[in-house]
């Protein structure tokens, strides 16, 4: 019994040893396999290595580059398709809370987001500024004789005007006219170069007093320019049923944003004078028009210039050119000549008159405009040229005034 039971405990031993041998005899071919499949593979790579005509080093260094483009070339795709998403979802914040984040800094609001929540405009912006900008003033004195029925307008001096020009100064004068009629217009000299000037002008404007009170009186600055259209700097409207006119006004006022005058145009003209001291020659020469004035049922006219040398009132020698019709835009280059002593000069005046010509009635005045004694603004600083540049042509444009109002500063002695 013992030894039968000995046996059959023993019996199992070899079994399990055996099944142990068994599975790993059944496991080490598929790994020794492998090896060997890996082996061959290395050794095949090896052998075609050997095979390219470069040394070692040089494809290592190549396989090497290559790995760097490729993980470069990942990098910037990965790169641009975050920097998309982030892109859209901004575009997307932007549109839900309206705020431009470029314009924030430092955690501080800029001027466009404070602007913004008052609720005011890029333009409001701007002109704001110019609301603030100092225009300069004006120092004037109004008068009243009774006795004659005289407004007397005196303008005295400007100060702190605004340049106009590039050198930083400007040419002031001021023009003064009452409205509604606007009949009689007055201009000071042109001071040259200069943001203070000092006029000290009398005006004389006459008006019987019942009919003043309905008047204003408006006193306009310009800067004067030859070659182009004068600027308005600023301008003083004073109504005249709040002057105490028991005394004299004198006062300084602050020039505001002037308005532009809306007045009849009736063309420009441009000549000009010559004159030769030791011969005692005044020439002028008619150049041209422009912008006339409609005087013909057929929208046009037909322009023609008369030349007038006048002293004291009385017309010394008359010229005039030709004809030009059908045209509100002439071109004569005609020249004339006056025998002016060099001691007579200073008391005459040229009166240059653009009337159209008709047939069958009266030729009619498109536009007056006298330079020499008495002148004032623009024909004044054509005057004063010629005088200070004897022996050489000054051309220059001017302004056609309303024929009364030339024949009104005609008249007034000085």
């Amino acid at each position: 019994m013992t030894e039968g039971r000995r046996e059959a405990l023993a019996a199992p031993a070899p079994d399990s040893t055996t099944a142990s041998i068994a599975g790993s005899n059944m496991t080490s071919p598929g790994t020794g396999e492998k090896d060997e499949d890996f082996s061959k593979l290395k050794d095949k790579f090896m052998n075609e290595l050997k095979k390219i005509p470069l040394p070692s080093w040089a494809v290592v260094s190549i396989a090497f580059v290559a790995i760097i483009l490729v993980l470069a070339c990942c990098f910037c795709v990965c790169k641009k398709w975050i920097l998309k998403k982030k892109n859209k979802k901004k575009g997307k914040d932007k549109g839900k809370n309206a705020i431009n984040m470029m314009d924030v800094q430092d955690g501080a609001k800029t001027e466009d987001e404070e602007d913004a929540e008052t609720g005011l405009t890029e333009t409001e912006i701007e002109e704001e500024p110019k609301e603030d900008q100092k225009l300069g003033k004006l120092q004037y004195s109004l008068d009243y004789n009774f006795t004659e029925n005289t407004l007397m307008v005196g303008i005295i001096q400007a100060a702190e005007l605004p340049a106009m020009d590039m050198g930083g100064t400007s040419d002031p004068y001021v023009k003064v006219y009452l409205l509604p009629d606007k009949k009689k217009k007055f201009e000071t000299k042109v001071h040259r170069k200069t943001l203070n000037p000092t006029f000290n002008e009398q005006f004389i404007f006459k008006v019987p007093y019942v009919e003043l009170g309905g008047k204003t009186l408006i006193m306009t600055v310009y800067d004067f320019d030859r070659f182009s259209k004068h600027d308005a700097i600023g301008d003083i409207k004073v109504p005249m049923n709040k002057v105490d006119f028991s005394h004299v006004t004198e006062e300084w006022r602050d020039l505001m944003s002037a308005e532009k005058e809306e007045q009849e145009k009736l063309g420009d003209i441009c000549f000009s004078l010559r004159y030769v001291p030791t011969a005692g020659k005044l020439t002028v020469v008619v150049l041209e028009a422009k912008n006339l004035k409609k005087m013909d049922v057929g929208g046009l006219s037909d322009p023609y210039v008369k030349i007038h040398l006048m002293q004291n009132g009385k017309r010394l020698k008359k010229k005039k050119t030709t004809i030009k019709k059908n045209t509100l835009n002439p071109y004569y280059n005609e020249s004339f000549s006056f025998e002016v002593p060099f001691e007579q000069i200073q008391k005459v005046q040229v009166v240059i008159t653009v009337l159209d010509y008709d047939k069958i009635g009266k030729n009619d005045a498109i536009g007056k405009v006298f330079v020499g004694l008495n002148s004032s603004g623009t024909e004044l600083r054509h005057w004063s040229d010629m005088l200070a540049n004897p022996r050489r042509p000054i051309a220059q444009w001017h302004v056609l005034k309303v024929e009364e109002e030339v024949d009104a500063q005609l008249s007034t002695k000085k």
